[in-house]
């Protein structure tokens, strides 16, 4: 089997496991249905995943890297702090609504722990790429004078809080422009127009 083929089938079984554990959930899923899914052996699938644990941790890898591709992607298209800010809300808000089938699949039986070394460092670098939006903000001019790191963990928090909306209230969820419009009447410089 040549590399491509192998990155193909990895990323088959990928999918379909996303999709086994959405419906599911991790400890309703097993190796036989995600093989299934994928239309693979349950020999081949034991060829790219020595266990269900190992392939839920990478697929849960996969979209926190992929994330944070998309954000930086955003925030760099940019050329001020204020549209960076708001790209990075919409970036994450649109992303977790587009894969909201990884947050319901990482809620049931497990309660968000499988994979939390995972899940911190992926909180870490998002907290990195907020952080250097508000001091860039500050810097510039365009955001007044705040405690960056408590603002940030007040930013993330809703941002939290809607991925949680998507499991438990989805008639809560809102939409990035407000949510974008609200932070940036607490960050914008008030002698700023």
């Amino acid at each position: 089997m040549n590399r491509r083929s192998g990155e193909d089938s990895k990323r088959i079984i990928l999918d379909a496991a996303l999709k086994v554990f959405s419906e599911y959930g991790y400890e309703g899923a097993n190796m036989r249905m995600i093989a299934k899914k994928a239309h693979i052996s349950v020999g081949g699938l034991y060829l790219y995943f020595k266990n269900k644990e190992g392939l839920y941790l990478i697929m849960i890898k996969g979209v926190f890297e992929d994330l944070l591709r998309e954000i930086k992607t955003a925030i760099e298209s940019v050329k001020n702090p204020v549209d960076a800010f708001s790209a990075y809300i919409k970036t994450s808000i649109e992303y977790t609504r587009k894969h909201k089938e990884l947050i319901l699949a990482d809620s049931k039986e497990q309660g968000f722990t499988l994979g939390i070394e995972l899940k911190q460092e992926f909180m870490r670098k998002q907290r990195k790429f907020m952080e250097k939006i508000i001091r860039e903000g500050i810097i510039s001019g365009y955001f007044g004078p705040c405690n960056v790191k408590e603002t940030t963990k007040i930013i993330i928090g809703v941002l939290r809080g809607h991925v949680f909306s998507i499991v438990i209230d989805p008639d809560n969820l809102f939409s990035h422009k407000e949510c974008a419009d609200l932070f940036m009447k607490g960050l914008l410089k008030r002698n700023r127009h």
